[in-house]
C-alpha cells in the first residue's frame, strides 16, 4: 500500500513544478500574483511530503546517522531499527495522530479559508493531509518490524 501511495504522490511532481512555473511566470513577466495558485501549489507539495514520507522509509531512504550503524552486525542493526520503531516512530506517530484530530475536526467545523486575498476557499482540506503522515509512517513501521521479525 505503501508503495502505491508513494507512486502515486511523487507522480504530483511535475504537477507541482507547473503550478510554480505559472506562479513564476505571472509574478514576474505579467506583475500579477496568484494566490490561489501559489496555495495550490502547498496544497501539492504538502501531498507529496506527507503522502511519500511511508514510502521513503520503507526504501530505506530516510535520513540515518549511522557512523555506528553501517558497520555493525545484522543482529544489532536488528535491534537498532526494532528500537527504533517502537520507541521512537511510534510515540511521535500517535502524537501527531492524537493531536491532528482536534486541528483538524476544529478546521472542518468553521471550514476554515485562506487568510491571503484571492486564496483558496478549502484550507481545512489541506489540514486533512497532516493525518496521512502518521497513517503512511505507521503502515511503514509495522512493515518493518514484520520484514525484522519474521
Amino acid at each position: 500500500m505503501n508503495d502505491f501511495l508513494g507512486r502515486f504522490f511523487a507522480r504530483l511532481l511535475p504537477v507541482l513544478l507547473l503550478l510554480v512555473m505559472i506562479v513564476v511566470v505571472s509574478r514576474y513577466f505579467f506583475g500579477m500574483g496568484r494566490a490561489d495558485i501559489q496555495e495550490l501549489a502547498l496544497y501539492v507539495h504538502a501531498l507529496i511530503f506527507l503522502g511519500c514520507a511511508g514510502w521513503a522509509y520503507s526504501q530505506d531512504e530516510h535520513v540515518r546517522v549511522d557512523i555506528f550503524y553501517r558497520n555493525a552486525s545484522p543482529q544489532y542493526q536488528k535491534m537498532v531499527n526494532s528500537f527504533g520503531v517502537i520507541f521512537l516512530l511510534a510515540p511521535m506517530l500517535g502524537v501527531i495522530g492524537y493531536y491532528s484530530i482536534d486541528f483538524i475536526s476544529a478546521s472542518w467545523a468553521v471550514k476554515e479559508i485562506s487568510t491571503e486575498p484571492g486564496g483558496l476557499s478549502t484550507v481545512f482540506i489541506q489540514k486533512s493531509f497532516i493525518f496521512l503522515f502518521p497513517m503512511v509512517l505507521g503502515i511503514a513501521g509495522l512493515k518493518e518490524l514484520h520484514k525484522l521479525w519474521k
